[in-house]
This record gives structure tokens, sequence and C-alpha cells, in this order.
């Protein structure tokens, strides 16, 4: 059997989850900077398969927003490139004047040498990443960084032949001697290598709805990091993004989303999350409202009772009631 190591946040306690799952990132692939609207009480799954130089990681975690800026890059940079298949879930990425957003098996590539953001979906997301060293794919001078952005597909061509391969892999560890990891590794490199190369020759191959996509996703993360403010509203969100409000009615459209609509859902969820939250007990309902956007107390019981079929001083009484239950096993 391969030798894998396994981390899960959910063996460690609640407050310390998403700094140790930070830590954990920035040490798969590069140091990075790390935020999340799940940080209370974070989920996430990581198991790291080592291939010689290179490195296969499947993972499942909450949403999240990698930054890897200009600073980390000077100031540490183990000259790799990263690439994940995604196989459940949404992401985008940004470069500054180069965006990508990527499909269930497409694969998402970056490289430790630039800076980028990458932002994923409100719903966990499931990948499989690799880590490559730049010195291992064999593409002549910067051609290679050509990749970055591009779209490339795990579901056809090359891209089928290394997600294949990697899904055959991850599966079952059990199939392969200690002693293969290395060779397996050179099989990834081959394959990441070829990858590059037929995606620079083939040229860009970035479809006209890939930036609105990845738009949307940072219009989304963007109203999730505003809740609390009572004046978020389809203007001001059009307006912090530079686009008109019909452009981003129509970003909403799209997903079969109004934008108001999700606004709403998205503060009682977080509501109700609070609401849950053991360490916000002593918080009263009314200030959970409006640190959620809710600044009249009677508006947001009867959205909540209408959301979830209960008032919200019930459903913080069943999860604390719930959560002793737990505790007291």
């Amino acid at each position: 059997m391969l030798h894998e190591s396994v981390f899960r946040t959910t063996d460690l306690p609640v407050d310390a989850r998403f700094e140790a799952w930070a830590e954990r990132m920035s040490g798969t692939h590069a140091p990075m900077r790390l935020t999340s609207d799940r940080t209370a009480d974070y989920r996430g799954h990581q198991r790291v398969i080592g291939l010689g130089d290179v490195t296969v990681w499947p993972a499942t975690f909450d949403q999240l927003v990698f930054h890897r800026t200009p600073k980390l890059v000077r100031q540490s940079d183990p000259e790799t490139y990263h690439l994940s298949l995604l196989l459940k879930g949404e992401g985008a990425a940004d470069w500054g004047r180069q965006q990508a957003a990527y499909r269930i098996n497409d694969f998402h590539i970056n490289s430790s040498s630039q800076s980028w953001e990458v932002h994923t979906g409100s719903d966990p997301v499931t990948v499989v990443g690799i880590e490559v060293p730049r010195a291992l794919v064999a593409v002549p001078g910067n051609r290679a960084d050509q990749v970055l952005g591009s779209l490339i597909s795990g579901r056809e061509g090359i891209g089928a032949l290394l997600a294949q391969f990697l899904l055959q892999l991850v599966a079952d560890t059990s199939a392969h001697q200690p002693a293969d990891a290395p060779r397996l590794g050179t099989v990834v490199a081959d394959l990441v290598t070829a990858l590059f190369a037929h995606a620079v020759d083939a040229g860009p191959q970035v479809p006209q709805e890939t930036r609105g996509r990845t738009l949307t996703l940072q219009v989304k993360t963007f109203i999730r990091r505003h809740l609390g403010d009572p004046d978020l509203t389809p203007a001001g969100i059009a307006a912090a993004h530079h686009i008109s409000r019909s452009y981003l009615y129509r970003l909403f459209q799209a997903e079969g989303l109004a934008v108001a609509s999700y606004i709403r859902d998205q503060r009682l969820e977080h509501a109700r999350r609070d609401l849950a939250d053991p360490r916000l007990r002593a918080l009263p309902i009314h200030a959970v409202a409006a640190r959620r956007g809710f600044p009249r107390a009677a508006e947001f019981t009867r959205a909540f009772r209408t959301a979830y079929g209960l008032p919200p001083s019930e459903v913080r009484e069943q999860s604390l009631t719930e959560g002793q239950g737990v505790r007291g096993a």
C-alpha cells in the first residue's frame, strides 16, 4: 500500500479547526492566506499520497477563499504547479487580468510562483489535487505558464487520461507497493506535461460564459461577507462590482436565482447557524437577526418561520438540547 496521511478537522476542537485546516493547506501547496464564512465549525478532510517528488491529495472541504499574495510568493516559493480536478461543487480563480471558472470534471491549474485568488462556492467541494515541481513539467521556457487560466476538461483527450488515472489511484492505493510511488509520480508528471503541451499548442479555449460564471461566484462571496449590512441591495452590489443592475440580474437568472431572494436565503441560513451555535447562546435573538441584516425582529421572525416552519426561539432550543444530548452521550 502507498504511504498516505489523513487529516480531518473533526478530530480537533471546534475552535481549532479552521486554523488547522489553513495550516494544512499552506503546507500541502504553498503559503496562503485563507478566509471562509464557515470558520466557526470548519469541516475538511484530506488524504495526502506521496509519489516521490509528486503529491496527490483528494479532499473535501467547506467554502473557502485561497489568497496567494505577491508578498507570500516573495517570501516562499516551492516552485510547483498545482492542479485540482473538481469532482463536486464549484470554483473560480482570479490572476488579476485573467479569470477562470470551473465545472465538474474540469482541471483548475495555478503556480506557486504567481499570485492568485481562488474562490469555492457556498457548498462543500471535493477535489483531487496534484502538486508537481515545475522542473518536472517538460514544456520549454515559460510556455507552461500560458496554461494558467485555461479551461481544461477532464472529460476528454489527455485531460480524461489524467483524470481517470487519478481517480483509479485514489480509489484504491492498496494495489501498489511503496516502491511504486516514484514510478507513479513519473506517470503523473508525464501526463501533466502532455496536458500542458496540448493546451499550449491548442491555444486558449475559454468559452464566453467563463467570465460571467466567475463574476457570479465572486458576487456570491461578496454577499455572504456583507449579510450584516441592512442596505445590501442589488444596486449596491452592482456598483461594488462595476456592473449594471440588469447585468447582475442576468448573472443570477442564468443559475435560476433572483438576487434579492439569494440575499434573504443566505441571511436566514446564516442566522439559523448562529442560533444553533452554542457559543452564541447568550446573544439575544434580535441581536442574531441584526447581525445578519434583519434590523426589525418581527420581520425576521416571520421570514424565519416561513423558511423553516418554526420560530427562531424553538430552533435555538432544539439545537442546544440536541447538542447537550450529544455531549452527554
